[in-house]
Order: structure tokens, then C-alpha cells, then sequence
């Protein structure tokens, strides 16, 4: 039987588990770093959700509102604080732990995240993924708007939209 996974904002505490995660689910080209995530923890723990169980942290899901549906590299090391209303959310990182993986902990992060885009009235969540993650994002109801500029991490992404409307 599972205990029940929580979900909270970031905490200052949380970096060093934080970052190991990361690093298992990201390539060191991709992956955040120390820094841009003290910076994340500061400027918008509003939308850094956290899904932890027993204390120990399974994953997380963060990124800036941004004011363009699609995400651009500049995103990766220059964020401000969130506004109260609008704009878009941006998913910068969804990652979940080796050991908690099918275990929904992905799915509930988003849906954390479709709630504050409700609550603050944004136009809906804008990320990129790989090639081999647009299914997933698919199943989840983002729409695939094609390549993205980016070439964060020297690879090739896809720009995933799911607009407010879209979301039960």
C-alpha cells in the first residue's frame, strides 16, 4: 500500500535532493543548475510544486509565467517573479525520481499546475519535450504546435501546448 504522495511549494531546504533529481532526468547540457535553481526557489515558489512522500521528495514541476504561448532559451537563465493574473505558465522542469516513476507522480504535478493556472487566470501551460514525450504529453491533452526554437542542450524539442479551455 502507498502512503499518500503530498504536494507543496519549494523550500529552501529542498535544493540537494532537488538537484539529485534532476540530474538522474537530465542530460548535463539540459540539466539546471545550482544556481538557476536558487533562483527558481526565490523568484517563484508560487509555481515550484514539490510531490513528496514521507519526507522524501518523488518530484517536481517549475517554470515562470511567461506573456508568449511558446517557451524561448533566454527562459532557462533569466526569470522574473510571477504576475497575480495572466500570461502563460511555462513548465522549465518535470522530473521525478528513478525510484517513484509510474507512479502518477508526473500526472499529479500537472494537474497541480492546471489548478493554479485556473486560480490565476492564465491563458494555459506552455512547455518543451523531447521527441519521445510528446505521447505522454498527448495523453495529458497538450497539443503539439511543432518544433520549438529552442535548442536548449544542444537537442531537438517540441513545442506542447495545453490551453485553459482545454482543462476539465
Amino acid at each position: 500500500m502507498n502512503e499518500m504522495i503530498s504536494l507543496r511549494n519549494v523550500q529552501d531546504a529542498d535544493l540537494e535532493q532537488l538537484l539529485l533529481i534532476e540530474n538522474e532526468g537530465f542530460s548535463l547540457d539540459e540539466a539546471a543548475t545550482k544556481e538557476t535553481f536558487l533562483e527558481r526557489i526565490q523568484l517563484i515558489a508560487d509555481t515550484f510544486i514539490v510531490a513528496e512522500r514521507d519526507g522524501e521528495i518523488l518530484g517536481y514541476i517549475n517554470g515562470p509565467v511567461i506573456n508568449q504561448p511558446y517557451i524561448t532559451d533566454n527562459l532557462f537563465t533569466e526569470i522574473k517573479e510571477n504576475p497575480k493574473k495572466g500570461g502563460y505558465q511555462s513548465v522549465l522542469g518535470l522530473a521525478v525520481a528513478k525510484q517513484a516513476r509510474s507512479q502518477r507522480v508526473a500526472k499529479n504535478l500537472m494537474e497541480r499546475m492546471e489548478e493554479l493556472v485556473k486560480e490565476n487566470e492564465r491563458e494555459g501551460i506552455t512547455l518543451t519535450c523531447k521527441q519521445e514525450l510528446v505521447s505522454f504529453y498527448e495523453k495529458l491533452r497538450f497539443d503539439n504546435h511543432g518544433m520549438s526554437e529552442s535548442k536548449h542542450g544542444g537537442v531537438s524539442w517540441y513545442n506542447m501546448v495545453k490551453l485553459r479551455e482545454g482543462m476539465n
